[in-house]
Protein backbone atom coordinates (compact mmCIF):
# COMPACT_ATOMS: atom_id res chain seq x y z
CA UNK A 1 0.00 0.00 0.00
CA UNK A 2 1.35 3.63 -1.04
CA UNK A 3 2.42 5.61 2.07
CA UNK A 4 0.83 8.64 2.77
CA UNK A 5 1.99 12.13 1.86
CA UNK A 6 1.12 15.56 3.67
CA UNK A 7 0.77 18.34 0.57
CA UNK A 8 -0.81 21.69 0.78
CA UNK A 9 -1.96 24.93 -1.36
CA UNK A 10 -1.74 28.29 -0.50
CA UNK A 11 -4.55 30.19 -1.77
CA UNK A 12 -3.47 34.05 -2.36
CA UNK A 13 -3.81 36.91 -1.26
CA UNK A 14 -5.90 38.19 -5.12
CA UNK A 15 -7.11 34.71 -5.14
CA UNK A 16 -8.89 36.29 -1.41
CA UNK A 17 -10.32 39.75 -2.19
CA UNK A 18 -11.78 38.20 -5.44
CA UNK A 19 -13.42 35.94 -3.29
CA UNK A 20 -12.54 32.57 -5.57
CA UNK A 21 -11.76 30.60 -2.13
CA UNK A 22 -14.82 28.43 -2.38
CA UNK A 23 -13.98 27.76 -6.15
CA UNK A 24 -10.21 26.86 -5.55
CA UNK A 25 -11.07 24.45 -2.38
CA UNK A 26 -13.79 22.94 -4.82
CA UNK A 27 -10.98 21.81 -7.35
CA UNK A 28 -8.64 20.56 -4.86
CA UNK A 29 -10.84 18.46 -3.03
CA UNK A 30 -13.35 17.06 -6.01
CA UNK A 31 -9.66 16.65 -8.56
CA UNK A 32 -7.69 14.87 -6.28
CA UNK A 33 -9.87 12.66 -4.26
CA UNK A 34 -7.33 13.12 -0.93
CA UNK A 35 -8.14 14.30 2.57
CA UNK A 36 -8.17 18.22 3.92
CA UNK A 37 -6.47 17.65 6.96
CA UNK A 38 -5.79 21.04 8.28
CA UNK A 39 -6.15 24.63 7.33
CA UNK A 40 -4.92 27.71 8.72
CA UNK A 41 -5.21 31.73 7.68
CA UNK A 42 -2.07 33.65 7.54
CA UNK A 43 -1.67 37.57 7.77
CA UNK A 44 2.41 37.07 6.69
CA UNK A 45 4.74 39.11 8.02
CA UNK A 46 8.13 40.55 5.93
CA UNK A 47 10.25 37.63 7.62
CA UNK A 48 7.55 34.65 6.58
CA UNK A 49 7.37 36.15 2.97
CA UNK A 50 10.99 36.72 2.77
CA UNK A 51 12.04 32.88 4.22
CA UNK A 52 9.17 31.16 1.89
CA UNK A 53 10.38 33.33 -1.08
CA UNK A 54 13.83 31.87 -0.65
CA UNK A 55 12.96 28.61 -1.32
CA UNK A 56 11.04 28.69 -4.21
CA UNK A 57 13.63 28.84 -7.40
CA UNK A 58 14.95 25.35 -7.39
CA UNK A 59 14.63 24.78 -11.26
CA UNK A 60 18.05 24.42 -13.42
CA UNK A 61 15.71 24.64 -16.83
CA UNK A 62 15.76 28.24 -17.93
CA UNK A 63 11.39 27.92 -18.42
CA UNK A 64 10.58 26.32 -15.53
CA UNK A 65 13.09 28.62 -13.96
CA UNK A 66 11.86 32.22 -15.07
CA UNK A 67 8.51 30.93 -13.67
CA UNK A 68 9.93 30.25 -10.16
CA UNK A 69 11.44 33.45 -10.37
CA UNK A 70 7.81 34.77 -10.63
CA UNK A 71 6.16 33.43 -8.17
CA UNK A 72 8.95 34.29 -5.84
CA UNK A 73 9.09 37.84 -7.02
CA UNK A 74 5.08 37.90 -6.43
CA UNK A 75 5.85 36.48 -2.77
CA UNK A 76 7.76 39.22 -1.80
CA UNK A 77 5.53 41.97 -3.79
CA UNK A 78 2.16 40.83 -2.80
CA UNK A 79 1.83 39.08 0.61
CA UNK A 80 2.96 42.22 2.92
CA UNK A 81 1.89 45.41 3.07
CA UNK A 82 -1.30 46.59 2.32
CA UNK A 83 -4.13 47.05 -0.12
CA UNK A 84 -7.01 49.27 0.00
CA UNK A 85 -6.91 49.08 3.47
CA UNK A 86 -6.84 45.38 3.68
CA UNK A 87 -3.72 43.35 4.57
CA UNK A 88 -2.93 40.45 2.56
CA UNK A 89 -4.35 37.33 3.71
CA UNK A 90 -3.81 33.93 2.63
CA UNK A 91 -5.20 30.75 3.07
CA UNK A 92 -3.01 28.05 3.68
CA UNK A 93 -4.61 24.03 3.12
CA UNK A 94 -3.07 20.84 4.45
CA UNK A 95 -4.03 17.69 2.15
CA UNK A 96 -3.07 14.25 3.08
CA UNK A 97 -2.98 11.16 0.87
CA UNK A 98 -1.08 8.42 -1.31
CA UNK A 99 0.54 10.54 -3.93
CA UNK A 100 -0.81 13.68 -2.40
CA UNK A 101 2.02 16.11 -3.70
CA UNK A 102 1.56 14.58 -7.42
CA UNK A 103 -2.19 15.02 -7.41
CA UNK A 104 -1.96 18.82 -6.22
CA UNK A 105 0.25 18.74 -8.71
CA UNK A 106 -2.27 17.44 -11.09
CA UNK A 107 -5.22 19.92 -9.87
CA UNK A 108 -3.14 23.37 -9.74
CA UNK A 109 -1.17 23.13 -12.69
CA UNK A 110 1.61 25.01 -14.47
CA UNK A 111 0.95 28.61 -15.54
CA UNK A 112 1.18 28.37 -19.12
CA UNK A 113 0.07 32.04 -21.04
CA UNK A 114 -1.03 30.22 -24.58
CA UNK A 115 -3.34 27.70 -22.89
CA UNK A 116 -6.77 28.67 -20.85
CA UNK A 117 -8.58 25.39 -21.34
CA UNK A 118 -9.66 25.88 -17.75
CA UNK A 119 -8.37 22.26 -16.50
CA UNK A 120 -6.32 23.19 -13.84
CA UNK A 121 -6.38 25.89 -11.30
CA UNK A 122 -4.09 27.87 -13.21
CA UNK A 123 -5.73 27.78 -16.19
CA UNK A 124 -9.12 29.00 -13.95
CA UNK A 125 -7.86 31.16 -11.56
CA UNK A 126 -4.36 32.49 -12.71
CA UNK A 127 -3.33 34.94 -15.25
CA UNK A 128 0.50 34.55 -16.84
CA UNK A 129 -0.05 37.93 -19.87
CA UNK A 130 3.21 38.71 -21.61
CA UNK A 131 3.49 41.58 -24.38
CA UNK A 132 3.04 40.02 -27.41
CA UNK A 133 6.14 42.26 -29.82
CA UNK A 134 8.71 41.77 -26.90
CA UNK A 135 7.63 38.52 -24.93
CA UNK A 136 8.01 40.37 -21.89
CA UNK A 137 5.56 39.51 -18.71
CA UNK A 138 3.01 42.38 -18.19
CA UNK A 139 0.64 40.57 -15.52
CA UNK A 140 1.12 37.59 -14.10
CA UNK A 141 -1.17 35.91 -10.53
CA UNK A 142 -0.70 32.02 -9.97
CA UNK A 143 -3.69 31.87 -8.38
CA UNK A 144 -2.71 29.37 -5.73
CA UNK A 145 0.83 28.37 -4.43
CA UNK A 146 2.16 24.52 -3.68
CA UNK A 147 5.64 22.65 -3.97
CA UNK A 148 5.72 19.61 -6.21
CA UNK A 149 9.01 17.67 -4.69
CA UNK A 150 8.55 15.90 -1.26
CA UNK A 151 11.38 17.59 0.29
CA UNK A 152 10.05 21.14 -0.73
CA UNK A 153 7.11 20.64 0.53
CA UNK A 154 8.21 19.20 3.92
CA UNK A 155 10.18 22.39 4.58
CA UNK A 156 7.43 24.88 3.54
CA UNK A 157 5.13 23.28 5.85
CA UNK A 158 7.63 23.35 8.54
CA UNK A 159 8.43 26.62 7.62
CA UNK A 160 4.79 27.91 7.97
CA UNK A 161 4.11 25.83 11.30
CA UNK A 162 6.81 27.88 12.64
CA UNK A 163 5.21 31.33 12.36
CA UNK A 164 1.77 29.67 12.48
CA UNK A 165 0.91 30.96 16.06
CA UNK A 166 2.56 34.72 15.23
CA UNK A 167 1.45 35.12 11.72
CA UNK A 168 -1.78 33.02 11.83
CA UNK A 169 -4.92 32.27 13.05
CA UNK A 170 -8.38 34.83 13.66
CA UNK A 171 -7.38 37.84 11.21
CA UNK A 172 -9.86 40.20 12.90
CA UNK A 173 -7.15 43.17 12.44
CA UNK A 174 -6.49 42.65 8.91
CA UNK A 175 -9.58 44.61 7.42
CA UNK A 176 -9.78 48.54 7.78
CA UNK A 177 -13.43 49.44 8.11
CA UNK A 178 -14.99 52.97 8.17
CA UNK A 179 -15.05 54.77 11.61
CA UNK A 180 -18.24 54.09 13.40
CA UNK A 181 -19.13 50.94 11.13
CA UNK A 182 -21.11 48.26 12.61
CA UNK A 183 -18.30 45.19 11.87
CA UNK A 184 -19.40 41.92 13.53
CA UNK A 185 -17.87 38.51 12.99
CA UNK A 186 -19.81 35.17 12.89
CA UNK A 187 -19.19 31.70 12.71
CA UNK A 188 -20.05 29.17 9.61
CA UNK A 189 -19.80 25.71 10.00
CA UNK A 190 -19.72 23.01 7.06
CA UNK A 191 -20.81 20.38 8.18
CA UNK A 192 -19.70 16.52 8.39
CA UNK A 193 -22.51 16.07 5.18
CA UNK A 194 -20.42 17.62 2.80
CA UNK A 195 -17.52 15.81 3.70
CA UNK A 196 -19.15 11.66 3.20
CA UNK A 197 -16.96 11.44 0.12
CA UNK A 198 -14.44 14.04 -2.15
CA UNK A 199 -16.60 16.14 -3.71
CA UNK A 200 -17.52 20.50 -4.81
CA UNK A 201 -20.00 20.72 -2.01
CA UNK A 202 -17.66 22.11 0.48
CA UNK A 203 -16.38 25.05 -1.90
CA UNK A 204 -19.62 25.25 -3.41
CA UNK A 205 -20.86 26.47 -0.17
CA UNK A 206 -18.21 28.85 0.74
CA UNK A 207 -19.01 29.83 -3.21
CA UNK A 208 -22.52 30.63 -2.14
CA UNK A 209 -21.20 32.49 1.10
CA UNK A 210 -18.86 34.69 -1.31
CA UNK A 211 -22.05 36.89 -2.07
CA UNK A 212 -22.41 38.14 1.03
CA UNK A 213 -19.17 40.65 0.10
CA UNK A 214 -18.00 39.56 4.16
CA UNK A 215 -14.45 38.51 4.45
CA UNK A 216 -12.81 35.35 5.80
CA UNK A 217 -10.59 35.95 8.55
CA UNK A 218 -10.65 32.62 10.15
CA UNK A 219 -10.57 28.73 8.91
CA UNK A 220 -10.14 25.77 10.85
CA UNK A 221 -10.67 22.11 9.72
CA UNK A 222 -12.44 20.79 12.74
CA UNK A 223 -13.50 17.07 14.26
CA UNK A 224 -16.03 18.30 17.24
CA UNK A 225 -15.98 16.01 20.36
CA UNK A 226 -19.09 15.01 21.72
CA UNK A 227 -18.48 17.69 24.49
CA UNK A 228 -18.19 20.24 22.40
CA UNK A 229 -21.55 19.34 20.28
CA UNK A 230 -23.50 19.13 23.41
CA UNK A 231 -22.05 22.17 24.25
CA UNK A 232 -22.76 23.77 20.71
CA UNK A 233 -26.07 22.55 20.46
CA UNK A 234 -27.04 22.99 24.37
CA UNK A 235 -29.59 25.35 23.72
CA UNK A 236 -31.59 23.08 21.28
CA UNK A 237 -32.47 20.19 24.03
CA UNK A 238 -34.72 21.90 26.10
CA UNK A 239 -36.47 23.78 22.53
CA UNK A 240 -36.66 19.93 21.47
CA UNK A 241 -38.08 18.80 24.64
CA UNK A 242 -40.80 21.04 24.98
CA UNK A 243 -42.02 20.23 21.63
CA UNK A 244 -41.65 16.50 21.01
CA UNK A 245 -41.60 15.77 24.85
CA UNK A 246 -38.70 14.83 27.01
CA UNK A 247 -38.02 11.22 25.34
CA UNK A 248 -38.43 12.19 21.60
CA UNK A 249 -37.10 15.44 22.81
CA UNK A 250 -33.72 14.03 23.52
CA UNK A 251 -33.72 11.10 21.16
CA UNK A 252 -33.82 14.10 18.81
CA UNK A 253 -30.92 16.23 20.31
CA UNK A 254 -28.78 13.26 20.60
CA UNK A 255 -28.92 12.25 16.96
CA UNK A 256 -27.74 15.93 15.75
CA UNK A 257 -24.65 15.33 18.28
CA UNK A 258 -24.48 12.10 16.82
CA UNK A 259 -24.33 13.45 13.45
CA UNK A 260 -21.60 16.54 14.32
CA UNK A 261 -19.42 14.21 16.54
CA UNK A 262 -19.68 10.54 15.23
CA UNK A 263 -21.34 9.45 18.44
CA UNK A 264 -24.61 9.71 20.51
CA UNK A 265 -23.97 11.15 24.49
CA UNK A 266 -25.44 8.15 25.98
CA UNK A 267 -23.29 5.57 23.96
CA UNK A 268 -19.93 8.19 24.81
CA UNK A 269 -17.60 6.25 27.38
CA UNK A 270 -16.43 8.91 29.87
CA UNK A 271 -13.17 8.69 28.13
CA UNK A 272 -13.49 9.15 25.04
CA UNK A 273 -16.19 12.70 25.83
CA UNK A 274 -13.49 15.27 25.07
CA UNK A 275 -11.47 13.92 22.30
CA UNK A 276 -11.92 14.91 18.68
CA UNK A 277 -14.88 12.81 16.88
CA UNK A 278 -15.20 10.71 13.96
CA UNK A 279 -17.06 14.16 11.74
CA UNK A 280 -15.07 16.40 9.70
CA UNK A 281 -16.38 19.87 9.38
CA UNK A 282 -15.18 23.18 8.62
CA UNK A 283 -15.44 26.39 10.95
CA UNK A 284 -14.83 29.50 8.53
CA UNK A 285 -14.99 32.91 10.91
CA UNK A 286 -16.47 35.92 8.53
CA UNK A 287 -16.15 39.55 9.56
CA UNK A 288 -18.06 42.71 8.03
CA UNK A 289 -20.82 44.98 8.02
CA UNK A 290 -23.93 43.14 9.53
CA UNK A 291 -22.03 40.14 9.12
CA UNK A 292 -24.42 37.44 10.98
CA UNK A 293 -27.30 38.99 9.13
CA UNK A 294 -26.04 38.69 5.72
CA UNK A 295 -24.55 34.97 6.24
CA UNK A 296 -28.12 33.93 7.83
CA UNK A 297 -30.02 35.18 4.79
CA UNK A 298 -27.69 33.60 2.32
CA UNK A 299 -27.47 29.95 4.40
CA UNK A 300 -31.62 30.13 4.60
CA UNK A 301 -34.17 28.62 6.84
CA UNK A 302 -33.26 25.72 8.85
CA UNK A 303 -35.67 23.39 6.74
CA UNK A 304 -34.40 23.15 3.23
CA UNK A 305 -37.20 22.64 1.77
CA UNK A 306 -38.81 25.72 2.77
CA UNK A 307 -35.41 27.61 1.43
CA UNK A 308 -35.81 30.37 -1.26
CA UNK A 309 -33.76 29.30 -4.62
CA UNK A 310 -30.43 29.98 -4.26
CA UNK A 311 -29.83 29.66 -0.80
CA UNK A 312 -27.53 27.15 0.52
CA UNK A 313 -30.01 24.88 2.52
CA UNK A 314 -32.21 24.29 -0.95
CA UNK A 315 -29.09 24.22 -2.98
CA UNK A 316 -27.25 21.46 -0.40
CA UNK A 317 -29.00 20.82 2.43
CA UNK A 318 -31.33 17.38 2.32
CA UNK A 319 -33.41 17.50 6.07
CA UNK A 320 -33.80 19.71 8.82
CA UNK A 321 -30.38 18.41 10.59
CA UNK A 322 -28.80 17.09 7.20
CA UNK A 323 -28.80 21.05 5.94
CA UNK A 324 -25.12 21.87 4.82
CA UNK A 325 -24.49 24.45 7.16
CA UNK A 326 -24.80 26.12 10.33
CA UNK A 327 -24.74 30.04 10.75
CA UNK A 328 -24.57 31.77 13.83
CA UNK A 329 -28.01 33.99 14.75
CA UNK A 330 -26.12 36.73 17.25
CA UNK A 331 -22.93 37.93 17.54
CA UNK A 332 -23.47 36.93 21.00
CA UNK A 333 -24.13 33.41 19.72
CA UNK A 334 -21.02 33.29 17.24
CA UNK A 335 -18.59 34.38 20.53
CA UNK A 336 -20.37 31.10 22.25
CA UNK A 337 -19.58 28.98 19.67
CA UNK A 338 -16.66 30.05 18.24
CA UNK A 339 -15.21 29.62 21.91
CA UNK A 340 -16.61 26.22 22.34
CA UNK A 341 -15.00 25.00 18.69
CA UNK A 342 -11.92 26.55 19.96
CA UNK A 343 -11.66 28.14 15.98
CA UNK A 344 -8.82 30.02 17.09
CA UNK A 345 -6.77 27.11 18.22
CA UNK A 346 -3.68 25.98 16.09
CA UNK A 347 -4.00 22.50 15.41
CA UNK A 348 -2.29 23.29 12.28
CA UNK A 349 1.13 23.41 13.83
CA UNK A 350 0.79 20.09 15.78
CA UNK A 351 -0.76 18.39 12.91
CA UNK A 352 2.74 19.07 10.85
CA UNK A 353 5.06 18.37 13.68
CA UNK A 354 3.45 14.57 14.26
CA UNK A 355 3.15 13.65 11.05
CA UNK A 356 7.12 14.49 10.21
CA UNK A 357 7.98 13.44 14.21
CA UNK A 358 6.54 9.67 12.63
CA UNK A 359 8.61 9.26 9.60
Amino acid sequence: MQAEELSYAIVTPYSMRKSRTGGIVARLISRTGLDLVGSRMFAPSAELAKRYAETIVTETHPGHRATQELIRDYVLKNFTGEINGQRPRVLFLVFRGPDAIEKIHRAVGHIVHERTSGETIRDTFGDYITDSFSGKVTYFEPGVLAAFDAEAVKSDLKLWAEFSDRNGGILDRAIEFPKGAKVEKTLVLIKPDNFKFPNLRPGGVIEVFSRTGLYIVGFKVHCMSVAQAEAFYGPVLPVLEEKLGPKKGRSAWEEIVDFMAGLKPSECPPEKREKPGTEKCIAIVYQGLDAVRKIRDVLGPTDPAKAPPGSIRKEFGQTIMINAAHASDSVENAEREMSIVAVDENNFKPLIENFYRRQ
